[in-house]
């Protein structure tokens, strides 16, 4: 018998379609009734409950109750992580759904991967923090570093302690170069919506940035092919 982590078990609830669809439908961070999951998965509300119960019971999914609803979450970051590395892959390995259509050059300059900025500005924004040593080493991923705490801060980012790594390097599936997650990913967005540079394009991943608010963002990180 085989000892260690039963990696076919994820792969067979990740593998299924409806069950994929569902999952990628919760990387926009926002959490969605069992009937609008099932609308995304192309599903009956019977099927999606059943995948929903499968998704749950494997630790992907997490259920809040609301009053005489429920709700359906990814379980956490590292879920949208290991989906983020996945949807790399199969991109890189050609594996595409449908053929490219507007949304899909919105997606990859700017989108949230479950509740940080991702695409082409996620990857540019961390390539500039880093060149300008905001970040070190840490058991867990990165740490702030003190010229990192005085940039953040200038830029208005909530840097108040809270649960999880302080930030961690996240694979960006279209870039193929890591974007900024942990608490500190989440803040800068935040930050960013907080001035109004960006909104969130409803039911879609999709971030769009404003022309003021694209300006601010390049005079801060760098225009992109500078």
């Amino acid at each position: 018998m085989r000892h260690g982590p039963d990696i076919a078990a994820l792969a067979s609830l990740i593998g299924d379609p409806a069950r994929a669809n569902i999952l990628t439908a919760l990387m926009a961070g926002k959490a969605l009734t069992a009937s609008e999951l099932a609308a995304e998965a192309g599903v009956t509300a019977q099927t999606a409950s059943a995948h929903l119960r499968k998704l749950e019971n494997g630790g992907l999914l997490a259920r809040r109750a609301q009053g005489r609803h429920a709700y359906f979450t990814l379980a956490g970051a590292e879920v949208a992580r290991a989906l983020e590395a996945l949807m790399g892959l199969a991109a890189g390995k050609g594996h595409l759904r449908t053929r490219p259509g507007p949304k899909d050059a919105e997606l990859r300059h700017a989108r949230v991967c479950y509740n940080h900025l991702a695409g082409e500005t996620g990857v540019r924004m961390f390539r500039a923090l880093q060149a300008r040593g905001a970040f070190a080493a840490a058991p867990e991923g990165l740490a702030l570093t003190a010229k990192g705490e005085t940039i953040l801060a200038a830029l208005g980012v909530d840097l108040t302690p809270a649960r999880g790594p302080q930030a961690r390097e996240c694979l960006d599936w279209s870039m193929r170069q890591s974007h900024l997650g942990g608490r500190l990913g989440r803040a800068m967005l935040a930050a960013m919506e907080g001035k109004g540079w960006l909104t969130r394009v409803p039911d879609t991943r999709i971030l769009r940035f404003s022309r003021a608010g694209q300006a601010a963002f390049d005079e801060t990180f760098g225009a992109a092919n500078a």
